[in-house]
């Protein structure tokens, strides 16, 4: 992280959570993680972490409160810095509430890896002074190896409609035990159930700091979230909510769900390195055991172009399957990588294909991962060796990263002529 940070906040409202949204607002440029607070007198409240660049000095230098005009859309008023942290370093994520004539303001501490937390602080006048709870962090997984949730911290908080009151947090899941460990699902997201004690401060029912992995259920209704079929048909107008692009929303310049009814296909473009104009479609690894497949119809005419199934994190990890062409032996099938940034093929993998689509998949069990292909009706057969799956984990490769394994379909033309690769269906079937 540099010492210089740009952090521009901006406002964004709609009548529905579904839209129309209005144009951003600008509010400021001081840090990140802006939240919105609503008094009980019809105020309205900014908070955010405070960026300090000066050197040998806490880059997180606290919270900043400001009031904001909904009528000017603007803040307004003094900027308060109403608390420097409790100690545990890396103070922001702010949330601020208001009960039984306390200001409670939680914050995220500790930075975002395995010393995350959760800490409380609570004042009588909204710019303070903040006093930190006695006991201090009220969550944390700090210390404690042996917790399947790691990494807990960055919250709030929400009474539910049967009185009980529920905190979610971010947290992540590591599938190494070893010293370092390792976390290829990224940051997900955890409920702890909480309680206010008599003294005013906020607990884990039950007691403790650990990030719990079960809780009774609250006496709510239920309000099921549809899931996502294991096999997905590609069909207009858009693609599935749960399928990202990278950096750039789907174009027509490169992707079509209607040049081909029932494939989706991409144009193309720069190779899986680049950090501008790829054409990747992905959908994030959200379990321990799943199984990936694809079935792709490709004739590429040069080395340089490529299209097949992606295991990948970022830019500089992943394992690809894809087919390209070689001179002498024509449409090929092969498996590459890059590891950190260092580029190669595995040796053997390569295989030589007659016309005609090819079935793509791989398995993902834990900290491996099998790559297979198929054609027509023929049996399924692995290719490669078993690859270590937690290269593609939040841990390898360092710098500040959380975004977690993708399961990605991709094309390449670094000759520039834009080739033209068709997918039918996206399986996605999770194993126990």
């Amino acid at each position: 992280m540099g010492v210089f940070k740009e952090t521009h906040n901006y406002l964004v409202t709609a009548p529905e959570i579904t839209g129309p949204w209005s144009e951003p607002v600008y509010l400021n440029s001081s840090g990140f993680d802006p939240s919105l607070f609503h008094d009980e007198d019809g105020r309205q409240w900014l908070l955010n972490m405070c960026w300090n660049h000066r050197p040998g000095l806490d880059r997180f230098h606290g919270i900043l409160l400001q009031e904001y005009d909904h009528a000017r859309k603007a803040l307004v008023g003094p900027v308060h810095h109403i608390f420097g942290g409790s100690g545990l370093g890396c103070t922001e994520g702010p949330h601020l509430y208001r009960r039984n004539g306390w200001y409670y303001l939680m914050t995220a501490e500790g930075g975002t890896g395995y010393h995350h937390a959760v800490t409380v602080a609570r004042a009588k006048e909204i710019s303070g002074p903040y006093e930190v709870d006695p006991l201090g962090a009220m969550l944390t997984s700090r210390g404690k190896d042996g917790l399947t949730l790691q990494k807990a911290g960055h919250a709030s908080i929400v009474e539910a409609g049967d009185g009980t009151w529920w905190m979610a947090h971010l947290c992540s899941r590591p599938v190494t035990r070893e010293e370092v460990r390792r976390c290829i699902l990224g940051r997900e997201t955890a409920l702890q159930q909480v309680e206010w004690t008599e003294d005013g401060w906020l607990r884990l029912v039950g007691g403790g700091q650990d990030a719990r992995e079960r809780w009774p259920a609250p006496n709510l209704p239920s309000c099921p979230w549809p899931k996502a079929p294991e096999t997905t048909e590609f069909a207009p107008p858009m693609l599935p909510s749960e399928f990202q692009t990278l950096r750039v929303p789907a174009d027509p310049s490169w992707l079509s769900l209607e040049a081909r009814p029932g494939w989706l296909r991409l144009l193309g473009r720069e190779s899986l390195i680049s950090t501008h104009q790829q054409s990747l479609v992905g959908r994030r690894v959200q379990h321990l055991q799943v199984s990936v497949e694809t079935c792709l119809d490709f004739s590429p005419e040069t080395f340089q172009q490529m299209a097949g199934l992606v295991a990948n994190y970022d830019t500089r990890t992943w394992y690809y399957l894809r087919v390209s062409h070689e001179e002498t032996a024509g449409r090929v099938l092969g498996l590459t990588q890059m590891d950190n940034g260092r580029y190669s093929e595995h040796a053997g993998t390569q295989v030589t294909l007659p016309p005609g689509p090819v079935h793509l998949g791989f398995d993902l069990d834990g900290n491996r991962i099998q790559f297979r292909w198929r054609q027509g009706e023929a049996a399924w057969q692995p290719i490669g060796p078993e690859l270590d799956t937690t290269r593609l984990s939040d841990e390898y490769g360092g710098g500040l990263r959380f975004s977690g394994a993708f399961a990605s379909l991709a094309c390449q033309d670094l000759s520039g002529r834009r080739c033209a690769a068709d997918f039918c269906g996206f399986t996605y079937r999770i194993r126990e």
